[in-house]
């Protein structure tokens, strides 16, 4: 299988994925999309979890890449705040970029799909490891406690992932936009904005 074939077969399994979720999409469905033969799936990825399993390592391995680039453009002197600001331009570019797969793994995770969790344990925990380590030293001097900062960090992660548990919503909200790039940086700027407000409040305490 040509590396065009299997961009084929994996944009053709993202799509369907998307629509029908894992359970309800066959190797056949993804086979007849991509215009490639059951059998030259069956042999490169084994199945249908072998599928999801190399589309879910090429997703987190790039995204993971691209935090710790943008980690490592920092010393840990540097202003954190900084540091988050570009965190989050990088987070939600991505998931943007990789929106249909993006919907298709939080969906599935809203479930509690077992597969998908097990497959993607040690890829959460990273990324929650490189955003949580920046987010805690905006409050190194904070008088809030540790289950306040817990919390707080609780609700950055869920603003950054929330456009893509709720995809229909979204899409509505861009039709109204016409124009997605506006929607990017102007939830981009909320978050910034939402982040700002609670170090200013921790100054005034």
């Amino acid at each position: 299988m040509s590396q065009k074939t299997k961009e084929k077969v994996a944009n053709a399994a993202v799509h369907l994925f998307y629509l029908k979720g894992f359970h309800g999409t066959s190797v056949r469905d993804i086979a007849s999309s991509a215009k490639v033969n059951v059998s030259m799936i069956s042999y490169y990825f084994k199945n249908k979890q072998g599928l999801l399993e190399h589309l879910i390592i090429d997703y987190y391995e790039t995204y993971l890449q691209e935090l710790e680039h943008t980690q490592a453009e920092f010393d840990t002197t540097d202003n954190p705040k900084d540091q988050m600001n570009q965190l989050i331009d990088v987070i939600i570019h991505y998931k943007y970029e990789h929106h249909q797969f993006t919907s298709f793994i939080q969906r599935e995770l809203s479930k509690d799909n077992v597969l998908v969790r097990e497959l993607l344990v040690t890829y959460l925990a990273k990324e929650k490891f490189i955003l949580e380590e920046v987010f805690l030293r905006l409050f190194t001097s904070s008088s809030r406690s540790t289950i306040e900062k817990e919390m707080l960090f609780f609700q950055l992660y869920g603003l950054l992932h929330i456009p893509f548990n709720m995809s229909y919503e979204w899409k509505n909200v861009v039709g109204m936009n016409r124009s997605t790039d506006v929607y990017i940086d102007t939830y981009k700027r909320s978050i910034k904005q939402w982040l700002e407000t609670l170090m200013v409040s921790e100054k005034d305490t």
